[in-house]
């Protein structure tokens, strides 16, 4: 069976990069605060292909990231399809 997108193995190269990112979006939207007030989730996955996987970081915890998921899926479900394909 060929990966999803999702279940390969996590990529080193965007692993150090993602550190990084994550550091610096936790340092503009909570400062030194620790915890902060502020919860970010950043998902990085291949536009071709599909064979690798998405990976994530956050300063949330694994089970408040699955509950926003599923929440912020429902509510993309629930909206009218209004946008061309791409970044709005």
């Amino acid at each position: 069976m060929t990966d999803r997108i999702g279940s390969g193995p996590i990529d080193p190269k965007l692993s150090a990069m993602m550190n990084g990112l994550a550091k610096g979006i936790d340092t503009i939207l909570n400062g030194t605060e620790t915890p902060g007030p502020n919860g970010f989730l950043l998902m990085v996955f291949p536009f071709e292909g599909f064979a690798g996987r998405c990976n994530y970081i956050s300063n949330a915890s694994r089970d408040d990231v699955v509950t926003l998921l599923k929440e912020q899926l429902s509510y993309f479900q629930g909206m009218p399809d209004t946008h061309e394909e791409g970044l709005q």
